[in-house]
C-alpha cells in the first residue's frame, strides 16, 4: 500500500507515517518543511519518500505528483492531514488574513489534493481518501468561527464524495478528533505563544497523535467493501458544553 500524507512534517502526519511504515507500507511524506520531512524519511528508511509540497498552491501539488518516481505513483490512500487553526478571538476582531489562510489550507488545499489524486483511484477501481476533520466542525464554540466552518466543510465534502463514488470501489472518510495534544496545533493557533498553548491542555489527558494514527490505520486496513463515512473521537476528559446564555 502506498499512502500519501499531507502535513507529514509533524503531529498527526508524522505519527501516521510512522504507523503505516512500521506495518509494512510505503509513505509519501508531503509537506512544506523540506528539512523536517527529510529527517523523518531518514528515520523511516526506504519505505518513506519525502516530497516538498504546499497544498495552498495548485502548481506545487501538480509538480509534486508529476515528479513521483514511477513505482510511487499509484497512491492507494490519500490522507488530507494538512490544516491549521489560527486565533481564538471573536469574529469581529480576528484578522481577516487568518480566515483566508485557514480557508486556503483546510478547504481549498484539501479539495485540490483530492481532485488531482482521485481520477487514478477511480480508474483502478480502488482507493481511500481520509480527510482529517474535527469535532469543531460539528459543535460551535466561541473563537472557533472560521476554523469550525472549514471543518464542517471537510465533513460535508467527504459525504458528498461518498455520494459520487458509490460503486467505484473508492472510499472516503472524515476522521474528526477532539482535544488532541502532543502536536504543534495550539502553538500555531496562538502564533508561537507556548504558554497559551500549554494552558489548553492543563489538567487533561488529551488524545495523542498515536491515537489518531492508529484510527487512520484501522480505517485504511478494513475490508475494501467497508466504508467509514465519519468517525469522531474525544478524550474522556472532554464533553459537551451547555448553550451560552447572555444575561443582562
Amino acid at each position: 500500500m502506498i499512502v500519501l500524507i499531507t502535513g507529514a512534517s509533524a503531529g498527526f502526519g508524522a505519527e501516521m507515517a510512522r504507523t503505516f511504515v512500521s506495518n509494512g507500507h510505503r509513505v509519501i511524506l508531503a509537506a512544506r518543511r523540506t528539512d523536517r520531512i527529510a529527517d523523518l524519511a531518514a528515520e523511516l528508511g526506504d519505505a518513506a519518500l519525502p516530497v516538498t509540497l504546499d497544498v495552498t498552491s495548485r502548481p506545487s501539488i501538480e509538480a509534486a505528483l508529476a515528479g513521483l518516481p514511477a513505482d510511487w505513483k499509484q497512491i492507494d490512500v490519500l490522507i488530507n492531514n494538512a490544516g491549521l487553526a489560527l486565533n481564538t478571538v471573536p469574529a469581529h476582531e480576528v484578522p481577516l488574513e487568518d480566515w483566508e489562510t485557514m480557508i486556503a489550507t483546510n478547504c481549498k488545499g484539501l479539495v485540490t489534493m483530492t481532485r488531482l489524486v482521485l481520477p487514478d483511484m477511480v480508474a483502478r477501481g480502488s482507493g481511500l481518501v481520509i480527510n482529517i476533520g474535527s469535532t469543531a466542525g460539528h459543535y460551535p464554540y466561541p473563537g472557533g468561527n472560521v476554523y469550525g466552518a472549514t471543518k464542517a466543510f471537510v465533513e460535508q465534502f467527504t459525504l458528498n464524495l461518498r455520494a459520487d463514488l458509490v460503486g467505484t470501489g473508492v472510499r472516503a472518510t472524515n476522521l474528526a478528533p477532539g482535544l488532541s495534544g502532543g502536536t504543534e496545533f495550539s502553538n500555531v493557533r496562538f502564533k508561537g505563544d507556548d504558554s497559551a498553548a500549554a494552558k489548553v491542555y492543563e489538567g487533561t489527558t488529551p488524545l495523542s497523535a498515536k491515537d489518531i494514527a492508529d484510527t487512520a490505520y484501522w480505517i485504511a486496513t478494513l475490508p475494501p467493501h467497508v466504508n467509514v463515512n465519519s468517525i469522531e473521537l474525544m478524550p474522556t476528559c472532554q464533553g459537551f458544553s451547555p448553550f451560552t446564555i447572555k444575561r443582562a
